[in-house]
């Protein structure tokens, strides 16, 4: 019989480990990403540009591009900017913004493109996803997956704390969200990828179960491969729908209504995830998810980013509005107003104000 098999969008080179970054342009050498050194590095004026001091020795054939932010235009003047020279990859160095910028350029002038993380704030790291603002608010478009990642253990523990963090809130939500896509699989119907689903989940088991913290290298190895996992298992879906769910549908909720005072991805969709799974009627793993977030110094209360309590309740009963077709906790149960109220009272009781 005819084995059949799948074959699995994921980066020809993951590299993990303290003192990745030194051996950038080997890596790159060795893996034919880049043989000649002709790299097009986008960089932010902040760490890129002090990791550029360090990397321009090892890597004489590159050129250096200076990223202003997050925007679409951004990515488009550093495309047209790339186009004009002849490279073997792109190198998105720093952050989330810049890499999302790179990912972006580099699929719009057809180059291969290599993620090295300065940060682990979120799972987009790896992921088949651009999230770039735009006149119109923020957008996500579809691109590639890196071809390899970089991420350099020393550099993640230089980065400020706040971003760990934000990464672990990311990680854990995963769990919330394939029990999302596992509810609409049951209700509506909707395919559900058992492979993307058991990548995700176990991403986020993971660091949710470890028991370092955010200055451990074994705990920071697994965040960071279990952010990895989750981008490929995003590619694996074809969708974002294995680590986006209910509490993706209120952190968007947080960014509409108060753009100026919204808090960081990751604190609100892990606050979003203990809250969802509140709602599911699975009290113990919400109750162990806000014990967990709360070690790493996450919130787990929307008055622990400055909402008070019907601003959080604004922000539920906005949430099924930002993705339109989803369907997670918030709308199989339709609440109305005063029943997320009464709802976040009891979540808000059982894990201890």
């Amino acid at each position: 019989m005819p084995v059949l098999t799948r074959l699995i969008p994921s980066p020809l080179v993951v590299d993990i480990r303290a003192g990745a970054l030194d051996d950038l342009a080997g890596v790159l050498a060795d893996q034919r990403i880049s043989a000649s050194g002709k790299l097009a590095v986008a960089i932010s004026g902040g760490s890129g540009a002090k990791l550029r001091e360090r990397l321009e020795p090892a890597l004489p054939g590159a050129d250096w591009f200076a990223v202003g932010g997050g925007t679409l235009d951004d990515a488009v003047k550093l495309a047209d900017a790339i186009k004009k020279g002849r490279y073997d990859a792109v190198v998105g160095l720093g952050g989330g913004k810049i890499i999302d910028c790179a990912k972006f350029a580099a699929a719009r002038v057809g180059l291969p493109l290599v993620a090295v993380a300065t940060n682990l704030s979120h799972d987009g790291l790896c992921s088949p996803v651009a999230t770039l603002d735009n006149d119109a608010g923020r957008g996500s478009y579809g691109v590639p997956n890196p071809i390899a990642v970089v991420i350099d253990l020393d550099v993640i523990r230089e980065a400020p704390v706040r971003f760990v963090r934000s990464g672990i809130g990311d990680a854990v939500s995963n769990i919330s969200c394939v029990a999302d896509w596992e509810l609409s699989n049951r209700v509506t119907g909707e395919s559900i990828d058992g492979l993307a689903a058991a990548m995700a989940r176990q991403a986020g088991e993971a660091v949710l179960r470890h028991p370092g913290g955010v200055g451990d290298d074994a705990f920071l190895q697994v965040l960071a491969e279990g952010l990895v996992l989750t981008g490929i298992s995003m590619s694996v879906a074809g969708d974002s729908r294995p680590a986006s769910g209910a509490c993706h549908e209120i952190n968007h909720a947080f960014d509409l209504l108060f753009p100026k005072r919204a808090a960081s991805h990751g604190e609100q969709v892990g606050i979003g995830a203990a809250f969802a799974m509140h709602l599911r009627g699975a009290h113990e793993e919400s109750e162990h998810m806000a014990e967990v977030l709360r070690r790493h110094g996450l919130p787990v209360l929307p008055e622990e980013i400055g909402f008070n309590r019907d601003e959080f309740v604004q922000v539920v009963a906005v949430a099924p509005q930002t993705r339109p077709g989803r369907y997670t906790i918030l709308e199989h149960l339709d609440l109305s107003t005063d029943q997320i109220k009464d709802a976040y009272a009891d979540y808000a009781k059982a894990i201890g104000s």
